[in-house]
């Protein structure tokens, strides 16, 4: 089992820089329209100028934009190789509530990971809900990690790990029970899964979360699950959709990262706890004062955070 040190949570173990971080995040996003009285197109929009919560970075020379095949049409992926000879692919998937983002407001991230971690970075531009309600998105995921299985060897590798901030760790984690049990394989040696949201029922975590807005707040959430959700009626317990029911046994080594200020803290101390006692190895990083993917932004516990996971990835490309 996984041990979770109480110290992690108290106030006192939240650094002064964190505090003053938080503060001025709660401040400035109060301070922004509610932005769900816009439909989802405008704040898409919003954010790729730079209106979002997250710092936008600039594209990268480096990125390449291709396109696969997928079940509802072409499906763009966003590709950064590493400047050495790869050691491994990083299939990511990146955050939004299943409604938001894209794959280049992240570049550089995306290139961290490649250059530190010797990785192709292979990011996916699933569909978005509530266009494209479940189960379009993880079709679309899916499909990209049965492309990147069969096309492997075109990156000089067969080290494959998987991973994603938010909704998009909600996204690998599908995506790894859809192969292991629709397609009897298991081709990732690990999974970088950064505050996701594993139970759509909502966590107490959530559910106790309130109005405060760092990133994220309770009304956000129930509106990204309801835009998800938003097709035909289905069973939230089903682990397709909240995995953290399902049989997780012979799933890859992973990394949990969550700060102690998140709305879904308990989807990933939860989920961790069960990653380990279905056998798999299992790590848990609990950044104190930590807000929702606090790494996206320019403090210390960001840089450490983002040195621990670059230092899972490229341990498990290595098999150690």
């Amino acid at each position: 089992m996984i041990a979770i040190d109480s110290a992690l949570f108290e106030d006192t173990a939240v650094s002064a820089e964190t505090r003053a971080f938080n503060a001025d995040l709660l401040e400035t996003l109060s301070a922004l329209p509610d932005p769900w009285q816009f439909e989802p197109a405008l704040v898409r929009q919003t954010r790729a100028e730079g209106g979002g919560p997250f710092p936008l970075p600039e594209k990268s020379p480096r990125a390449e934009t291709v396109t696969i095949p997928g079940p509802g049409g072409p499906i763009p992926m966003r590709i950064v190789a590493p400047t050495g000879a790869p050691r491994g692919v990083y299939l990511h998937f990146h955050g939004g509530g299943w409604t938001l983002g894209t794959t280049d407001q992240q570049d550089d991230r995306l290139l961290e990971i490649a250059d530190n971690c010797g990785l192709v970075v292979v990011s996916v531009d699933y569909r978005l809900a509530p266009e494209h309600p479940y189960p379009a998105g993880p079709d679309d995921c899916e499909a990209a990690a049965l492309w990147l299985v069969e096309h492997a060897k075109e990156f000089r590798t067969d080290r494959l790990t998987i991973g994603g901030e938010s909704a998009g760790a909600h996204l690998a984690v599908v995506t790894l029970l859809r192969l292991r049990d629709r397609r009897r394989m298991t081709p990732f040696c690990g999974a970088n899964l950064v505050a996701g949201c594993y139970d759509l029922a909502l966590t107490p975590s959530v559910r106790r979360w309130g109005a405060g807005k760092l990133v994220l707040n309770t009304r956000d959430i129930e509106m990204f699950v309801a835009h998800f959700l938003s097709g035909p009626a289905r069973d939230v317990a089903d682990p397709d959709i909240s995995p953290i029911h399902g049989d997780l046994s012979g799933l890859p080594p992973a990394l949990f990262s969550v700060g102690s200020r998140d709305p879904l803290l308990d989807d990933s101390l939860f989920m961790a706890q069960r990653w380990a006692s279905s056998g798999n190895p299992t790590a848990l990083d609990v950044a104190p004062g930590g807000c929702h993917v606090f790494q996206a932004f320019p403090i210390a516990i960001a840089r450490e955070s983002r040195k621990r996971i670059d230092a899972f990835l490229t341990k498990a490309v290595a098999g150690t």
